[in-house]
């Protein structure tokens, strides 16, 4: 049996500095139950090239608790995340400190590139991690979280709260029920 890929180092000031603008690249593949969309990579993403990686994301213990996976994966073990059905890309590629560094029509302009992606591998469900930034990129301003009233490319809609511990509106029991009532939908769609 392989041994599951090292978590990589830390990454320093200067690293994380030197990750402004960088892009994470998507993690897809055909067939995915859900494509969850970030708002877009922290510097962290940006200098180690993982999705969610900043430490203290709440995304990897919400997954885990919602069923998603049967243990807390890590940032680097994108073959399970695959596994599990999930996929991982953001809006908005370029990454910043904070997502608030992003303008209106940037979050605007990501969503055809979100669509052509959802066009090319399907996967049932694409999820926005961010109520602020959907309502801004769809301009649907009282956008709940749950099921939208809309489709990216042929997929279904859900808006998810977003995991970053900087949300603390939304701990991780309510982030863990709000992720799981999407897995429940999914595996029923």
């Amino acid at each position: 049996m392989t041994p599951p890929p090292s978590p990589p180092p830390r990454p320093t000031k200067d690293e994380l500095q030197a990750a402004y603008g960088k892009v994470v690249p998507d993690l897809v593949r055909p067939g995915l139950a859900v494509l969850l969309c970030g708002i877009n990579p922290s510097l962290w993403s940006g200098a180690v090239g993982l999705h969610f990686a900043t430490p203290g994301n709440r995304l990897w213990p919400a997954l885990h608790a919602s069923g998603w996976t049967d243990r807390r994966l890590a940032p680097h073990e994108t073959g399970e995340v695959l596994s599990a059905g999930l996929g991982i890309t953001n809006l908005v590629m370029r990454a910043t400190a904070r997502a608030d560094e992003l303008h209106d029509d940037e979050l605007r302009e990501g969503l055809p590139r979100l669509a052509a992606l959802a066009e090319q591998h399907r996967p049932r469900w694409v999820a926005f991690l961010g109520l602020s930034s959907y309502r801004v990129a769809t301009g649907e301003r009282k956008a709940a979280v749950g099921p939208q009233d809309r489709t990216i490319g042929p997929s279904r809609v859900w808006l998810l709260p977003n995991p970053s511990g900087l949300n603390a509106s939304w701990q991780l029991p309510r982030l863990a029920e709000a992720y799981g009532e999407l897995r429940q939908a999914a595996t029923r769609s």
